[in-house]
């Protein structure tokens, strides 16, 4: 069955395997303590953190291994901030950082500190501009991603990072998602990253501090992982993420190369094969292996169950989740389609035959979903009654509000309008994005008795 969803977690790498249980044999003793098996257990978790370090690009005394990567973000924040308190409280987020970094963005404004959010374009790209302008006197920390989790946007970490510096504010890189396939540029001040996201095992976060950013680790600490992370070592699980980062940044540069030209080749075949698409995310500057497509008339969660049957296991950062009912703040934040999202992220060792298959099986998966919605094969012209209509889909879940809307367009002449009034969150970011994609006029958002009116002026 072709797993498709190395974003959320890489398949355990053959060399972590490996080097988890020689850590088994030999690394399960106290590295604190000086007997020989201590001796040994230190010396394993001295190499691998040599070993991490290099590849992250910094001294090994600046690296600490942490339980995740969510606990090194976490701890980042915190004790940039805590460090910094005589700065200020104004923390610099953009506005498609992983949601670790967002909760601890609204624990800190909690808290009594302030936050801002710095928007992206349409393809999920900051302006280096724009950060640099959201950066203030009273700044104690900057955050910025290298490359985003859902759409694979390469973020301006560089340009970000010489801005921070002439400003005198430390920044914060999230690089859980690009650490695998090569090193950050190296003027950012602290970096947090996962090994599960590279093929090592979970539960083993890196947290890395430059010398002279002040930072005042928070909550109780003990002399382990200079005080950063408390609590015995899973040293097994540490020699393990490092060797297997080490061995993937050893293939990355043949493998990025190879898995390029397949997500290549899903980008061009999907808008070809099925109608009602669009790609979303830069097609440049982004990740290797990850490609993300957005589907109208289609419910993500459903999609995803059939292309699951079709043993395919893809990801959605999609509308209407089943657990929140709203749409991914990514895809709001760029503004693009949010309903019928589906994330493909193709771990090392993808075949072509596996991607020529997913390409066979998908158009048949998206017209069945769409079948069971009653969604609009096409969307042809008729004879217009009204200049106005109203579609009432209160009490309905997307895409149906986006179904009727595409249902009724035509009822009306060109110039004529048609409102729909919908209780959904996620239609607020669908019912534009259809505008888009149809080449439609969204005139706007309308306050209504229950929900919102959304209205769209046909154009053609």
């Amino acid at each position: 069955m072709p797993y498709f969803d190395a974003a959320s977690s890489a398949p355990l790498h053959p060399v972590a395997r490996q080097a988890l249980l020689a850590a088994l044999d030999e690394g399960w003793a106290d590295p604190a303590r000086l007997y020989r098996e201590g001796r040994r257990a230190r010396l394993l978790l001295d190499a691998a953190r040599e070993a991490a370090a290099e590849a992250v690009g910094c001294r090994p005394d600046e690296l600490t291994f942490t339980s995740s990567g969510t606990r090194a973000v976490h701890s980042a924040i915190s004790g940039a901030l805590a460090g910094r308190r005589r700065v200020g409280r104004h923390l610099v987020v953009s506005a498609v950082e992983h949601s670790s970094v967002l909760h601890a963005a609204a624990t800190h404004e909690a808290q009594g500190g302030t936050f801002a959010e710095v928007p992206v374009d349409r393809a999920g790209s900051v302006s280096a501009a724009a950060y640099g302008e959201a950066l203030r006197e009273d700044t104690a920390l900057a955050c910025l991603q290298s490359a985003n989790h859902e759409v694979g946007t390469e973020q301006p970490v560089a340009e970000v990072a010489e801005l921070c510096r002439a400003s005198g504010v430390p920044l914060l890189v999230d690089a859980a998602q690009s650490l695998g396939w090569g090193p950050v540029p190296a003027a950012w001040s602290l970096l947090a990253a996962s090994a599960h996201k590279w093929g090592g095992p979970s539960g083993v976060g890196l947290l890395a501090v430059r010398k002279g950013v002040r930072f005042a680790p928070q909550g109780p600490s003990d002399e382990r992982e200079s005080g950063r992370a408390a609590g015995f070592e899973n040293l097994p699980a540490v020699v393990a993420a490092a060797a297997s980062l080490r061995a993937v940044r050893a293939e990355a540069a043949a493998e990025s190369v190879r898995l390029r030209a397949l997500v290549d080749l899903i980008r061009a075949r999907v808008p070809e094969l099925v109608p009602d698409v669009e790609v979303v995310g830069d097609p440049v500057r982004r990740l290797p292996h990850l490609v993300t497509f957005s589907c109208l008339y289609v419910d993500g969660e459903t999609l995803l169950h059939e292309l699951d049957r079709a043993e395919f296991s893809v990801s959605s950062g999609s509308s209407c989740t089943s657990s929140t009912l709203t749409p991914s703040h990514v895809l709001r934040a760029m503004g693009v389609l949010s309903e019928g999202n589906v994330r493909v992220s193709l771990p090392a060792g993808t075949t072509a035959e596996d991607v020529d298959r997913f390409l066979r099986v998908l158009p048949g998966a998206v017209s069945e979903v769409r079948k069971r919605l009653g969604a609009p094969v096409s969307v042809a012209p008729s004879p217009a009654a009204a200049t106005s209509l109203v579609v009432d889909s209160l009490g309905k879940r997307c895409p149906i509000p986006v179904i009727e809307l595409a249902k009724v367009i035509g009822e009306v002449p060109v110039g004529g309008t048609v409102t729909v009034l919908s209780d959904d969150e996620a239609a607020r970011l669908d019912i534009p994005a259809w505008c888009v994609m149809r080449e439609q006029e969204y005139v706007g958002e309308e306050p209504a008795d229950r929900g919102s009116a959304y209205v769209v002026r046909r154009l053609s």
